[in-house]
């Protein structure tokens, strides 16, 4: 790990480390403030003690965090275009890097103080936004080119359907419970728990299952929101050290003969394709030579970047031995190729075989540039882990008492909870970054209503007002820190 950041300038150096600072703060802060959410049932049913289900909730967000993959952190990574990435010198990278960073922190600590359940995810992308879109402006960059407005709207899309679904999925598990055991325990509130029964604790089936649910919350927690902590290091490797983090330095003699294989086999691809795809990427038309010197993401130029990329390549068994300019143009190529092909894939007139094949070579072709380090992966999932273990009280009573009239019964908890797992476990397989705190939150909300303990207007107002006004207020806090900082630096 040392090596990597050998000869660096000192100011760099200095700059690079108090960036990771920042993005493992924030990880400890999205630890205390989202995972809150996580054991916020199980503390309020009483199914554990506190400094127990705080204790293993950080244990199994650290799992979630180590055995997630790295599909939701290129999910965040691939929010800005790729010639942002790869082209920004280390000063405005340095800019974008800590304007995001600073902006993120600030609203996650101000709405944790104030004890509302806001969306980490939803700061963090508007965070995103906000110095993608700044910095298309401050370059004369057309706004469309500032960001990448595909990935945004799919995340968008999740982050907008996950608490909906959250709601609606959690109110029918309830009203399934309800007709199950119409008669049972699990019905009561832990007050009348205590009331009626004498009994501290829930029933034990009941707890059982309040308890593994709210591990599994944990779980997917930690593989979801951790991944994006993950995305943030990246972000800020690629950006400030790019010839060390472009691409995969450890990936073997194997893996980049299968890079090189999927560059060919999507030639072919492409030319089997060719009644098809030859208009929209102008097959058979390119020019022999290099490629322009403003290079930009056409499919147009397809063809000449698949030549380029094969001369990158040919004979190499390490990327140490390519010059750091060449690793870069590597990279560049390789995310090209790869988002050509993700819009070839969704064109008409493509057989589903045909599309399965495109997949799988896209996964071969980004195989060495989404990645990372295994240090990376686990200083997040420490600081994550870590973070769990504190602060989480605020938000747990909010949860608890302050969405519905009443108070959550035991049937209630594990309804929300269930369905929240559910929900971020399947956001997990399709690589989509999604909001624990809106998806459980939202749950609880379902299960009040369907439980007709009716709702607490003040609350929900706050946490809607919060949900609407995150990913604006987050977007023009990232964008002005970065406008400020680009005008200090010149």
């Amino acid at each position: 790990m040392i090596d990597l950041f050998s000869g660096l300038d000192a100011w760099v150096l200095v700059s690079l480390l108090l960036a990771l600072t920042f993005v493992l703060a924030f990880e400890f802060i999205n630890g205390f403030h989202d995972t809150a959410n996580a054991v916020a049932t199980v503390i309020y049913t009483k199914a554990m003690p506190p400094h127990l289900a705080v204790f293993f909730s950080g244990v199994f967000n650290f799992l979630g965090v180590l055995l997630g993959g790295v599909g939701v952190a290129y999910a965040i990574v691939h929010l800005l275009p790729v010639e942002m990435l790869i082209n920004v010198n280390t000063g405005h990278g340095l800019a974008m890097v800590f304007s995001l960073l600073a902006a993120a922190i600030t609203w996650n600590l101000g709405t944790w103080y104030f004890g509302i359940p806001a969306s980490s995810s939803h700061t963090l992308i508007g965070s995103i936004l906000g110095v993608g879109l700044a910095n298309a402006l401050l370059n004369d960059i057309p706004l469309g080119d500032g960001v990448n407005w595909g990935k945004a709207m799919d995340i968008g899309m999740s982050l907008v359907a996950s608490p909906l679904a959250g709601f609606a999925v959690a109110a029918l598990v309830l009203l399934g419970l309800k007709w199950w055991r119409p008669l049972s325990k699990m019905h009561k509130t832990p007050e009348q728990r205590r009331k009626l029964d004498d009994k501290k604790h829930p029933p034990f089936w009941n707890r059982l299952v309040l308890i593994m649910s709210a591990m599994g919350v944990s779980f997917v927690h930690g593989s979801n929101d951790g991944q994006k902590g993950i995305g943030l290091i990246m972000l800020v490797l690629i950006g400030i050290v790019p010839a060390q983090f472009v691409l995969d330095l450890n990936s073997t003699t194997y893996q980049i003969e299968r890079t090189r294989d999927a560059t060919l086999h999507l030639s072919q691809f492409y030319q089997r394709n060719e009644a098809t795809l030859g208009d929209f990427l102008a097959l058979g038309k390119a020019k022999e030579g290099d490629l322009p010197e403003q290079f930009r993401c056409n499919p147009q130029q397809t063809e000449p970047t698949i030549t380029a990329l094969l001369h990158s390549l040919k004979g190499v068994t390490d990327y140490r031995a390519l010059s750091p300019e060449t690793r870069v143009e590597v990279r560049r190529y390789l995310l090209c190729l790869d988002d050509t092909a993700k819009k070839v894939g969704k064109l008409p007139g493509l057989q589903a075989r045909e599309k399965a094949d495109l997949e799988k070579l896209r996964k071969d072709l980004t195989a060495t540039t989404e990645y990372a380090p295994f240090w990376v992966i686990l200083a997040v999932a420490l600081a994550l882990g870590l973070g769990t273990m504190v602060g989480w009280k605020r938000v747990v009573l909010t949860i608890g008492e302050k969405i519905g009239k009443q108070g959550m019964t035991y049937a209630q908890g594990m309804s929300a909870q269930i369905t929240a797992a559910c929900a971020i476990g399947l956001a997990n397989v399709f690589s989509l970054p999604v909001s624990t705190t809106h998806v459980l939150s939202s749950g609880v909300a379902g299960t009040m209503v369907a439980n007709k303990s009716g709702l607490q207007g003040g609350t929900v107002k706050t946490i809607l007002l919060a949900w609407a006004l995150t990913l604006p207020a987050s977007m023009g806090l990232a964008a002005g820190l970065f406008w400020l900082a680009s005008k200090a630096i010149g």
